[in-house]
């Protein structure tokens, strides 16, 4: 698992020695990666300090949502974990990757507004994906519950019937290269509407319902045998909200980086003064390595707070992403 630990230093001459320093004896000892961490100029305003007691208030509410984002995923996926990670993105690339070349979205978090309207557009962005969330999972598991008792009253119903019951020989289509799938649907419209697009090698308008009752149906559908799997495995997805998933874990997850931009910026107005001058660094590492990294820090940066004790992160806003399984 990796940590990442976000960290600002002022850029007056001992400072940046420091900093030199801390890259050749991270490099030496394979303690961590360094590199820079890019935050734009931000207005300043007098709330600054109410605003910075309100980030602390607030945080971890951005990573809740991402754990949950991640579980539901997990669960409607039903996959590992690390395959979990796998599709979990940010604007198209790996988490790890955004972070480390993270770059403030203007255009979404415009840097005209003030810090307190900043904060209020990336808390409401979060709070909007929490609400759906809670939305969209409660009517998955709906959907899952009618798909299993519609599947258990077929499975009853087969113990004591023909399944001429159900499927006439005319449903069917088996040759060298076709053949036919039975597919239990609930959201009737969801699937006429998608099951051709699953994959390019579908009979156009070949699914027939054969059977149905109060909780949904069964529905044949005709395709390439070359494409069973993927088809299988892409309706699988199609009646749940994957794609939603995949959409919004990227969405809270960019939100909570800007948050956390936003934080070191005004800690660092806080800590340093105006005008603004300072140096944000993203640091890279294990567990394993934290406590020797932190020691290396606070023997580094000590001038900058010269009451600081081991017991104390003043120099740095620290967050760890293991809790999303980002691999190094």
């Amino acid at each position: 698992m990796t940590d990442l630990w976000l960290i600002s230093v002022p850029l007056d001459k001992n400072s940046l020695n420091s900093v030199e320093k801390l890259k050749r004896n991270i490099a030496k000892t394979n303690l961590a990666s360094c590199c820079k961490f890019s935050i734009p100029d931000l207005r300043v305003n007098l709330f600054i300090f109410l605003l910075n007691e309100e980030l602390k208030s607030t945080r971890g509410a951005d990573m809740i949502v991402i754990k949950k984002t991640c579980q539901c995923m997990r669960e409607v996926m039903e996959h590992p974990t690390e395959k979990v990670s796998d599709n979990a993105l940010a604007n198209g690339v790996d988490l790890m990757n955004y972070v480390t070349k993270f770059q403030w979205d203007k255009a979404k978090y415009p840097t005209a507004l003030p810090l307190s309207g900043l904060a209020d557009i990336i808390n409401r962005d979060v709070s909007q994906v929490e609400t759906e969330l809670k939305s969209r999972a409660a009517a998955y598991n709906s959907v899952k519950a009618g798909m299993q008792s519609l599947e258990n009253k077929l499975d009853g119903s087969l113990e004591t019937r023909s399944l001429n019951d159900i499927v006439r020989k005319e449903d069917l289509v088996v040759s060298e290269y076709l053949t036919t799938l039975l597919v239990v649907v609930t959201s009737y419209l969801q699937w006429e509407q998608s099951y051709e697009s699953l994959t390019e090698f579908v009979v156009p308008r070949s699914s027939r319902k054969l059977y149905e009752d109060g909780e949904g149906g069964v529905f044949s559908v005709t395709l390439f045998k070359r494409a069973v799997c993927e088809f299988k495995a892409k309706a699988q997805q199609s009646i749940i909200f994957v794609c939603w998933l995949k959409v919004h874990v990227s969405e809270v997850f960019i939100a909570w980086i800007h948050l956390k931009a936003l934080r070191v910026f005004v800690e660092s107005v806080l800590r340093y003064g105006l005008p603004v001058n300072y140096q944000a660094l993203l640091l890279q590492t294990d567990s394993k390595r934290s406590k020797k990294l932190r020691e290396e820090l606070d023997s580094l940066f000590m001038h900058l707070d010269p009451t600081a004790t081991l017991s104390k992160t003043d120099v740095r806003d620290i967050f760890a992403c293991n809790v999303l399984n980002i691999k190094s």
